[in-house]
């Protein structure tokens, strides 16, 4: 289980999980020491910045599939939305839960 950062006050869990609170803290703990020297957070940050572009993408793709698409983007939401609120738990167990493909993509970026 990754140990609390004495420097910053914020524990190695609570930022992996505050990573995933939309893609602004991920990318400041990509920039700012001593986070972007952890490759929890790091890995974390990752995973987090790919995981809202895939969010994206998918949901762009589904908004311009007529009837069918659009059916389906409420779905799509609240799936992408159960996979956050674990991404969050997980985080803050201190466990590096990976998502298939996005996890690898992550890993590699981390140096993890």
């Amino acid at each position: 289980m990754p140990e609390a950062t004495a420097q910053s006050g914020l524990s190695d869990n609570a930022a992996g999980a505050l990573a995933y609170v939309t893609i602004i803290p991920a990318v400041i703990f990509l920039i700012v020491e001593p986070y972007n020297r952890n490759s929890y957070i790091r890995f974390h940050s990752w995973q987090s910045i790919f995981l809202c572009v895939a969010a994206i993408a998918i949901h762009l793709v589904l908004g311009m599939v007529p009837i069918i698409g659009w059916i389906l983007v409420p779905f799509v939401s609240l799936a992408f939305l159960v996979l956050w609120i674990i991404l969050i738990l997980k985080a803050l167990k201190g466990e590096r839960f990976k998502l298939p493909v996005i996890g690898d993509l992550a890993e590699k970026q981390a140096g993890a």
